[in-house]
């Protein structure tokens, strides 16, 4: 079998990926490295303890020793490891740089040489920066990043893309919409409303939530990356999109109906700095080049998100923050 390394395998995405993985390809291995951070829960994979396909290994790329690590020790490599929350970016911008643009050299950096076939670098809509109505951005789009996180993965994108045409690194990019589903932190647009809602409290959302984003269901997007693993070229930058542009607004409506809560519910913050009106991607590339299409129907894949909330309370209440339950809207605090 070979030896697959997900790097960020705690998170949101990463560890989908990998329960994805482990159900559906009986050739891999997987090793997940993960330090632990702000973005990650071990309990996203603890049912994967005794899966002997799986091992949990605590580490952080920022030290080159780890990255090391991982190009010694793995076929294949998909790189989450990421600081992701843009109001924490704008907070604290120093932990996004040593996360995502150092850890990135050093992996990077120790996969030149080493005998990896292929990394998957996961990027993210976001370095394009805010699209114009009726565009949709491709991959040779510029980027134009607003805010320290979406600056520090356009840094990384770069990185990886020195390293692929300079040192021979087998390395592509994979930039994608909005993700939604299970194991999504509490303090995520989505899951917040659900719980928000569920408890009866405001949801509140910034500048009246007209800002347009593009959702697509995770593991949607999961089966994006395995077919990037299977069919990528090399040096080739991949956009990942379902089509589904709503209003930040419009998706907390849609909850709350989902929950049968009403929409007095919803409650207008002041806009965050530098915050992106519209992202939009065009996905020709990947459904063409990878065979790749979203199975899922938002309003379908949202209530299967919903559910799983309901049901799950013991996953997300350990996380729920004083911000995230709080009886009145907050006003964030960069």
């Amino acid at each position: 079998m070979d030896r697959l390394v997900v790097t960020g395998g705690l998170g949101f995405i990463g560890s989908n990926f990998i329960h994805h993985i482990l159900s559906n390809r009986s050739d891999l291995r997987v090793a997940n490295v993960d330090y632990e951070g702000p973005s990650s829960n071990p309990s996203n994979t603890s049912d994967l303890r005794r899966n002997k396909r799986y091992r949990h290994l605590k580490g952080n790329l920022a030290e080159p020793r780890i990255a090391k690590w991982v190009a010694k020790n793995a076929d294949l490599v998909v790189h989450f490891a990421a600081e992701t929350h843009v109001d924490r970016s704008i907070a604290n911008p120093r932990p996004f740089l040593e996360s995502n643009i150092l850890g990135t050299y050093n992996l990077v950096d120790a996969l030149r040489n080493s005998k990896s076939q292929r990394l998957v670098h996961i990027s993210t809509d976001e370095v394009y920066g805010s699209a114009n109505d009726g565009e949709s951005f491709d991959e040779e789009s510029r980027l134009d990043p607003s805010s320290p996180y979406s600056a520090t993965k356009a840094a990384s994108d770069q990185l990886v893309n020195a390293w692929i045409r300079t040192y021979k690194v087998p390395g592509m990019i994979l930039r994608c919409t909005n993700n939604y589903g299970p194991y999504q932190h509490p303090e995520k647009l989505i899951p917040k409303t659900i719980i928000r809602g569920l408890n009866d409290l405001q949801v509140p959302l910034y500048g009246g939530g007209m800002q347009v984003r593009d959702w697509i269901y995770v593991i949607d997007f999961c089966t994006a990356i395995e077919k990037a693993l299977e069919k990528g070229e090399v040096g080739q930058t991949y956009n990942v999109s379902a089509g589904n542009e709503l209003t930040n607004k419009e998706v907390v409506q849609r909850i709350l109906r989902q929950i049968g809560k009403p929409l007095s519910l919803i409650a207008s913050t002041e806009d965050r700095p530098g915050h992106d009106v519209r992202y939009s991607l065009s996905s020709e590339r990947a459904r063409a080049k990878l065979g790749w299409r979203p199975r899922h129907e938002f309003e379908h894949a949202l209530g299967l998100t919903v559910k799983w909330y309901r049901e799950n309370e013991n996953w997300w209440r350990p996380m729920a923050t004083r911000k995230t339950l709080s009886a009145r809207p907050w006003k964030e605090r960069w």
